[in-house]
Protein backbone atom coordinates (compact mmCIF):
# COMPACT_ATOMS: atom_id res chain seq x y z
CA UNK A 1 0.00 0.00 0.00
CA UNK A 2 2.83 2.40 0.86
CA UNK A 3 4.46 1.68 -2.49
CA UNK A 4 1.24 2.38 -4.40
CA UNK A 5 0.70 5.62 -2.45
CA UNK A 6 4.20 6.86 -3.24
CA UNK A 7 3.72 5.95 -6.90
CA UNK A 8 0.44 7.85 -7.10
CA UNK A 9 2.12 10.84 -5.47
CA UNK A 10 4.86 10.70 -8.08
CA UNK A 11 2.28 10.67 -10.85
CA UNK A 12 0.27 13.56 -9.45
CA UNK A 13 3.14 16.04 -9.06
CA UNK A 14 5.73 17.41 -11.39
CA UNK A 15 9.22 16.23 -10.58
CA UNK A 16 11.90 18.90 -10.78
CA UNK A 17 14.02 16.46 -12.77
CA UNK A 18 11.71 16.97 -15.76
CA UNK A 19 12.12 20.75 -15.99
CA UNK A 20 15.30 20.55 -18.05
CA UNK A 21 13.75 17.94 -20.30
CA UNK A 22 10.70 20.10 -20.99
CA UNK A 23 12.95 23.00 -21.88
CA UNK A 24 14.95 20.76 -24.18
CA UNK A 25 11.92 19.45 -26.06
CA UNK A 26 10.24 22.87 -25.96
CA UNK A 27 7.04 21.50 -24.50
CA UNK A 28 5.37 21.73 -21.08
CA UNK A 29 3.12 18.87 -20.07
CA UNK A 30 -0.37 19.66 -18.83
CA UNK A 31 -0.82 16.23 -17.24
CA UNK A 32 2.39 15.10 -15.55
CA UNK A 33 1.00 11.62 -15.06
CA UNK A 34 1.82 10.98 -18.73
CA UNK A 35 5.38 12.22 -18.27
CA UNK A 36 5.97 10.13 -15.16
CA UNK A 37 4.50 7.06 -16.80
CA UNK A 38 6.74 7.56 -19.84
CA UNK A 39 9.82 7.23 -17.64
CA UNK A 40 8.69 4.43 -15.33
CA UNK A 41 10.09 0.96 -16.00
CA UNK A 42 8.09 -2.19 -15.29
CA UNK A 43 10.66 -3.10 -12.61
CA UNK A 44 9.20 -0.20 -10.61
CA UNK A 45 5.59 -0.89 -11.52
CA UNK A 46 4.48 -4.04 -13.37
CA UNK A 47 1.00 -2.51 -13.73
CA UNK A 48 0.68 -1.40 -17.41
CA UNK A 49 -1.25 1.70 -16.28
CA UNK A 50 1.87 3.00 -14.54
CA UNK A 51 4.85 1.90 -16.67
CA UNK A 52 6.01 3.07 -20.09
CA UNK A 53 5.11 0.04 -22.20
CA UNK A 54 1.68 1.22 -23.40
CA UNK A 55 3.07 4.67 -24.24
CA UNK A 56 5.98 3.03 -26.06
CA UNK A 57 3.47 1.06 -28.16
CA UNK A 58 1.59 4.26 -29.03
CA UNK A 59 4.75 6.26 -29.68
CA UNK A 60 6.00 3.67 -32.15
CA UNK A 61 2.82 4.07 -34.21
CA UNK A 62 2.87 7.88 -34.03
CA UNK A 63 6.49 8.01 -35.20
CA UNK A 64 5.63 5.75 -38.14
CA UNK A 65 2.80 8.07 -39.22
CA UNK A 66 4.88 11.25 -38.99
CA UNK A 67 7.93 9.78 -40.72
CA UNK A 68 5.82 8.15 -43.45
CA UNK A 69 4.13 11.49 -44.14
CA UNK A 70 7.49 13.29 -44.42
CA UNK A 71 8.91 10.59 -46.69
CA UNK A 72 5.95 10.94 -49.05
CA UNK A 73 6.82 14.63 -49.38
CA UNK A 74 10.58 14.09 -49.63
CA UNK A 75 10.29 11.39 -52.32
CA UNK A 76 7.21 12.23 -54.42
CA UNK A 77 8.29 9.71 -57.06
CA UNK A 78 9.49 7.11 -54.57
CA UNK A 79 8.04 3.62 -54.72
CA UNK A 80 7.01 1.52 -51.74
CA UNK A 81 10.41 -0.19 -51.62
CA UNK A 82 12.34 3.06 -51.32
CA UNK A 83 9.93 4.54 -48.78
CA UNK A 84 10.02 1.39 -46.64
CA UNK A 85 13.81 1.26 -46.77
CA UNK A 86 14.15 4.92 -45.75
CA UNK A 87 11.62 4.59 -42.94
CA UNK A 88 13.21 1.40 -41.60
CA UNK A 89 16.50 3.22 -41.18
CA UNK A 90 14.82 6.01 -39.21
CA UNK A 91 12.81 3.84 -36.84
CA UNK A 92 15.39 1.14 -36.12
CA UNK A 93 16.19 0.69 -32.44
CA UNK A 94 19.80 1.86 -32.64
CA UNK A 95 18.87 5.15 -34.30
CA UNK A 96 16.01 5.86 -31.88
CA UNK A 97 18.44 5.09 -29.05
CA UNK A 98 20.78 7.78 -30.39
CA UNK A 99 17.88 10.25 -30.33
CA UNK A 100 17.16 9.25 -26.73
CA UNK A 101 20.83 9.73 -25.90
CA UNK A 102 20.81 13.26 -27.36
CA UNK A 103 17.90 14.11 -25.05
CA UNK A 104 19.65 12.35 -22.11
CA UNK A 105 16.49 10.39 -21.35
CA UNK A 106 18.22 7.95 -19.00
CA UNK A 107 18.76 10.87 -16.60
CA UNK A 108 15.02 10.83 -15.93
CA UNK A 109 14.50 7.06 -15.89
CA UNK A 110 12.65 5.56 -12.92
CA UNK A 111 14.08 2.02 -12.85
CA UNK A 112 15.28 -0.55 -10.34
CA UNK A 113 19.06 -1.15 -9.99
CA UNK A 114 18.52 -4.73 -11.17
CA UNK A 115 18.28 -3.33 -14.72
CA UNK A 116 21.94 -3.00 -15.70
CA UNK A 117 22.18 0.28 -17.58
CA UNK A 118 25.97 -0.05 -17.64
CA UNK A 119 25.47 -2.71 -20.29
CA UNK A 120 25.47 -0.88 -23.63
CA UNK A 121 22.85 -3.13 -25.24
CA UNK A 122 20.51 -2.75 -22.27
CA UNK A 123 21.02 1.02 -22.20
CA UNK A 124 20.37 1.35 -25.93
CA UNK A 125 17.20 -0.71 -25.67
CA UNK A 126 15.92 1.47 -22.84
CA UNK A 127 16.87 4.70 -24.63
CA UNK A 128 14.89 3.57 -27.66
CA UNK A 129 11.92 2.57 -25.52
CA UNK A 130 12.00 5.85 -23.60
CA UNK A 131 12.09 7.91 -26.77
CA UNK A 132 9.02 6.11 -28.11
CA UNK A 133 7.20 6.39 -24.78
CA UNK A 134 7.98 10.12 -24.61
CA UNK A 135 6.45 10.55 -28.07
CA UNK A 136 3.38 8.60 -26.95
CA UNK A 137 3.05 10.72 -23.82
CA UNK A 138 3.34 13.98 -25.78
CA UNK A 139 0.72 12.80 -28.25
CA UNK A 140 -1.79 12.02 -25.50
CA UNK A 141 -1.04 15.23 -23.62
CA UNK A 142 -0.86 17.74 -26.46
CA UNK A 143 -1.89 16.07 -29.68
CA UNK A 144 -0.09 15.74 -32.99
CA UNK A 145 1.25 19.30 -33.43
CA UNK A 146 3.88 19.38 -30.63
CA UNK A 147 4.65 15.70 -31.13
CA UNK A 148 5.35 16.27 -34.79
CA UNK A 149 7.69 19.15 -33.95
CA UNK A 150 9.76 16.91 -31.68
CA UNK A 151 9.96 14.09 -34.23
CA UNK A 152 11.02 16.54 -36.93
CA UNK A 153 13.65 18.20 -34.73
CA UNK A 154 15.16 14.86 -33.72
CA UNK A 155 14.62 11.94 -36.08
CA UNK A 156 13.90 13.86 -39.25
CA UNK A 157 16.62 16.47 -38.87
CA UNK A 158 19.17 13.64 -38.50
CA UNK A 159 17.79 11.49 -41.31
CA UNK A 160 20.83 11.80 -43.57
CA UNK A 161 23.03 10.27 -40.88
CA UNK A 162 20.64 7.37 -40.43
CA UNK A 163 20.53 6.71 -44.16
CA UNK A 164 24.33 6.62 -44.31
CA UNK A 165 24.53 4.05 -41.54
CA UNK A 166 22.16 1.35 -42.79
CA UNK A 167 23.57 -1.01 -45.40
CA UNK A 168 21.29 -4.03 -45.57
CA UNK A 169 23.27 -5.61 -48.39
CA UNK A 170 26.46 -5.47 -46.34
CA UNK A 171 24.64 -6.76 -43.26
CA UNK A 172 23.26 -9.71 -45.23
CA UNK A 173 26.70 -10.63 -46.56
CA UNK A 174 28.14 -10.45 -43.03
CA UNK A 175 25.27 -12.58 -41.71
CA UNK A 176 25.94 -15.27 -44.33
CA UNK A 177 29.64 -15.29 -43.48
CA UNK A 178 28.92 -15.53 -39.76
CA UNK A 179 26.48 -18.43 -40.28
CA UNK A 180 28.80 -20.21 -42.73
CA UNK A 181 26.21 -20.28 -45.49
CA UNK A 182 26.41 -19.43 -49.19
CA UNK A 183 26.95 -15.81 -50.19
CA UNK A 184 23.76 -14.05 -51.32
CA UNK A 185 23.19 -13.60 -55.04
CA UNK A 186 21.24 -10.53 -56.18
CA UNK A 187 19.19 -11.34 -59.27
CA UNK A 188 17.37 -8.74 -61.34
CA UNK A 189 14.11 -10.52 -62.15
CA UNK A 190 12.21 -7.69 -63.78
CA UNK A 191 12.72 -4.19 -65.20
CA UNK A 192 9.65 -2.19 -66.11
CA UNK A 193 8.60 1.36 -66.93
CA UNK A 194 9.87 3.96 -69.40
CA UNK A 195 13.57 4.81 -69.69
CA UNK A 196 13.26 7.91 -67.52
CA UNK A 197 11.43 6.06 -64.75
CA UNK A 198 12.54 2.45 -64.73
CA UNK A 199 11.48 0.12 -61.95
CA UNK A 200 13.88 -2.65 -60.89
CA UNK A 201 12.81 -5.84 -59.13
CA UNK A 202 15.55 -7.84 -57.41
CA UNK A 203 15.44 -11.20 -55.65
CA UNK A 204 18.03 -12.51 -53.21
CA UNK A 205 19.03 -16.14 -53.60
CA UNK A 206 21.04 -17.92 -50.92
CA UNK A 207 21.83 -21.50 -51.84
CA UNK A 208 18.53 -22.94 -53.06
CA UNK A 209 16.41 -20.44 -51.12
CA UNK A 210 14.80 -17.46 -52.84
CA UNK A 211 13.58 -14.56 -50.70
CA UNK A 212 10.87 -11.90 -51.27
CA UNK A 213 11.75 -9.35 -53.91
CA UNK A 214 12.82 -5.78 -53.41
CA UNK A 215 11.86 -3.00 -55.80
CA UNK A 216 13.32 0.40 -56.50
CA UNK A 217 13.85 3.07 -59.12
CA UNK A 218 17.57 2.24 -59.01
CA UNK A 219 19.26 -1.13 -59.01
CA UNK A 220 21.06 -0.31 -55.73
CA UNK A 221 17.88 0.66 -53.89
CA UNK A 222 16.16 -2.51 -55.11
CA UNK A 223 19.10 -4.59 -53.89
CA UNK A 224 19.00 -2.89 -50.48
CA UNK A 225 15.27 -3.54 -50.21
CA UNK A 226 15.70 -7.20 -51.21
CA UNK A 227 18.55 -7.62 -48.72
CA UNK A 228 16.37 -6.15 -45.98
CA UNK A 229 13.58 -8.64 -46.74
CA UNK A 230 16.06 -11.52 -46.70
CA UNK A 231 17.44 -10.40 -43.32
CA UNK A 232 13.91 -10.14 -41.90
CA UNK A 233 13.21 -13.69 -43.07
CA UNK A 234 16.47 -15.03 -41.65
CA UNK A 235 16.26 -13.04 -38.41
CA UNK A 236 12.53 -12.95 -37.54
Amino acid sequence: MAFLKSLLTLFSKKSSTYTDLEQQINYTFSDYAYLCQAFTHRSVSPDPKYNYERLEFLGDAVIDIIISDELMKEFPEGDEGILTQKRSALVQRSFLASMGSILKLLDHFNVEPSVNLQNEKVADKQLSNLFESLIGAMYLDGGMKPTRKLVLSTIWSNRREAWKIVNYKGQLIEFCHAKNIDNPKFLITNVSGPDHQKMFEVHVKIGKDMFPSGVGMEKKSAEQSAAQHALESLQP
